[in-house]
């Protein structure tokens, strides 16, 4: 029903800036839910921030401040501004939406590696 690609994830010094980019492949004229999820080595996969189709932001305490989410319907894609990157910020990051409220599983990306050098 959704299918999700990450990308824009790299190799960046502590510091520095990267705006990750999902696309969606649906039907759905806006998807309901869209979030980034992260997995750093060793740890649980944990939520980054979502962004529903009716603009609530809402943002785990380690990323308010410095993670911007934000999304455009038109082009059915989700972004994730990090600044000011720390090397704690590395790991796999994560695309996933819900289509609707009717809908109860999700879809997710394959992911998009950051990495983050001190």
């Amino acid at each position: 029903q959704v299918q999700l690609v990450e990308s824009g994830g790299g190799l960046v010094q502590a510091g520095g800036s990267l705006r990750l980019s999902c696309e969606a492949s649906t039907d759905t004229y806006n998807i309901y839910v869209m979030a980034w999820h992260r997995q750093a080595p060793g740890n649980q996969r944990e939520l980054v921030a979502l962004l529903t189709n009716g603009g609530r932001a809402t943002y785990s305490d380690f990323a308010r401040g410095r993670f911007t989410i934000s999304r455009d319907d038109a082009k059915k894609t989700l972004y994730l501004q990090i600044d000011s990157l720390k090397p704690e910020d590395t790991g796999i990051y994560y695309c996933n939406a819900k289509p609707s409220v009717t809908v109860r599983d999700t879809f997710w990306g394959r992911g998009t590696q950051v990495t983050v050098s001190s």
